[in-house]
């Protein structure tokens, strides 16, 4: 029987209500470098998202008696004085859920791979309360980087907020693109943030993750340089929802910010463009606020919440290696320590060029493997008296036999710490060389041997100590034979480099 489309729509045309419907509207006064100001919409909330008649999107970021201060989120080209502005009543939300893994999109998880668009699980706004002080637990679980200088000098936790700062293209980025290289056989979701970075920088990371790491647990949210203010402005804050879905699910997260310093500079552009009162440098008042803010939500929950937890690497750029400037400040102020880049070492060829004098964890030990803190021993006061040493040898004089040894030491010691980007070792590697360094193994050895011994360790510890790395997955401890047998493979590796002599 063919339907009756006449009573359909008659029986639908009843339901509705006719009469006159207030739709709150705006105008726009001016408009220009990706800033609005709008007249008009006097019930507008702060970060409330509005729409503009040409169908582009942005934020009221300043709400005043007379005018709204809109961010906005898409070109701005079409956009004219005189336009119409309408509310939505919806602060700026971004899809979350698994259906990201594996994405490239921007802010607003729109994608940036080609490969579709993305069906979230749920949308989350870009802005949530920390976990409070009772919903949190104590960081105590490692982070492994497979960074060598850092799991054993500064060890990071679950749930800790690190800041990595140096001076421009000096390894920060790729410090912290290795940390989430190692998370591959981890059970922990990588989030990287790009913030105001070239195209080509974000690629290069991109392509890392893709060849060297587990993309398919990564996600990856761009605003790049040439992308609009009010975008690169929310990128860090969506980030932050995305990998809080999977925090609050009891799972760990790990997310990268590079760089805040970026954020704060577009934090100023927009204060300035909204005629906000500036202060130190012309950042407005609130720039710590936004920045503390962003880094209290890092956290690790405690059981009644699921247990989960999110671990922050902020990354901030130095001018010359001032370590005082503002932004810098600021954000060593908020973190939980700082792993601070020297130029000057980079350029020596000591990658990563950890400045371990400066650099600190607040959480420390704590957090570091136990079988590996024993293992390193008195290892960072070792190195720090090399360096000191070094400085004053360098001025002449015959050191005595105990100096003349901790100078051999240190030397071996920053050889080892030397590290390839994108080689990420495993806990039993860096157990293993510092077993070796402590028991002097390594001392005999020409520093240029140091190298390939480190090199060639993965290897010998898969092929002659299996069962040490057996006994270290399933207790995370080391045996006082273990130790002996393991002892022993390393000298034999040492002793078969030995005998390829090299300067010293």
């Amino acid at each position: 029987m063919p339907r009756d489309w006449a009573s359909s729509a008659r029986g639908a045309l009843e339901g509705v209500t006719l009469g006159p419907r207030a739709e709150p509207r705006g105008r726009v006064e001016e408009i220009g470098d990706g800033v609005a100001m709008i007249s008009g919409l006097r019930d507008v909330r702060l970060d409330e998202v509005l729409r503009f008649a040409g169908g582009q999107t942005g934020f009221a970021r300043v709400l005043d008696p007379d005018r709204i201060g809109c961010v906005l989120l898409d070109c701005t080209a079409k956009v004219e004085a005189g336009d119409a502005v309408f509310g939505t009543g919806e602060v700026v939300n971004v899809p979350v859920g698994e259906s990201l893994l594996g994405r490239i999109v921007d802010p607003l998880g729109r994608p940036l791979d080609g490969k579709g668009p993305v069906l979230a699980q749920a949308h989350l706004p870009i802005d949530r309360p920390a976990p409070s002080i009772i919903e949190r637990d104590l960081v105590t679980e490692p982070v492994q980087t497979g960074v060598v200088v850092v799991d054993t000098l500064f060890a990071l936790g679950r749930g800790q907020r690190e800041l990595i700062v140096g001076d421009h293209s000096t390894g920060k980025t790729t410090l912290a693109v290795d940390t989430l290289i190692a998370q591959a056989a981890s059970d922990m979701i990588c989030i990287y943030v790009a913030v105001g970075q070239k195209n080509s920088s974000v690629r290069r990371a991109i392509d890392a993750l893709q060849r060297h790491g587990n993309f398919a647990r990564c996600i990856v949210v761009v605003a790049g340089a040439s992308e609009a203010p009010g975008l690169q402005w929310i990128a860090p804050y969506a980030g932050m929802s995305m990998a809080e879905y999977f925090r609050d699910k009891g799972q760990h997260a790990l997310i990268v910010f590079d760089d805040l310093s970026k954020h704060a500079a577009t934090h100023r552009e927009i204060a300035l463009l909204t005629r906000q009162s500036p202060g130190r440098e012309a950042y407005p008042g609130d720039v710590f606020y936004i920045h503390a803010r962003l880094l209290e939500r890092a956290s690790k929950l405690s059981k009644d919440r699921g247990g989960g937890s999110l671990t922050a690497l902020p990354i901030a750029e130095t001018v010359a290696g001032n370590l005082s400037a503002y932004i810098p400040t600021n954000l060593i102020s908020i973190t939980d320590g700082q792993i601070v880049l020297d130029a000057a070492l980079f350029h020596q060829g000591q990658k990563p060029a950890v400045d371990v004098g400066l650099s600190v964890s607040r959480v420390g030990g704590k957090t570091q493997a136990p079988v590996l803190r024993k293992a390193a021993g008195t290892l960072r006061l070792d190195y720090a008296q090399f360096l000191e040493l070094e400085v004053f040898t360098r001025f002449g004089g015959m050191p005595d036999g105990r100096v003349r040894d901790q100078l051999t030491r240190g030397a071996r010691i920053r050889e080892a710490l030397r590290q390839g980007q994108h080689v990420p070792f495993r806990l039993a590697d860096e157990v293993a060389l510092m077993l070796a360094l402590q028991a002097g193994l390594l001392d005999e050895l020409p520093v240029g041997a140091v190298t390939a011994f480190r090199a060639a360790l993965p290897e010998a510890l898969d092929r002659d100590a299996a069962d040490f790395l057996t006994g270290l997955t399933d207790t995370g401890t080391l045996e006082d034979k273990a130790r002996t047998d393991l002892l022993a493979v390393l000298a034999t590796l040492a002793k078969s480099l030995g005998d390829t002599k090299t300067p010293a």
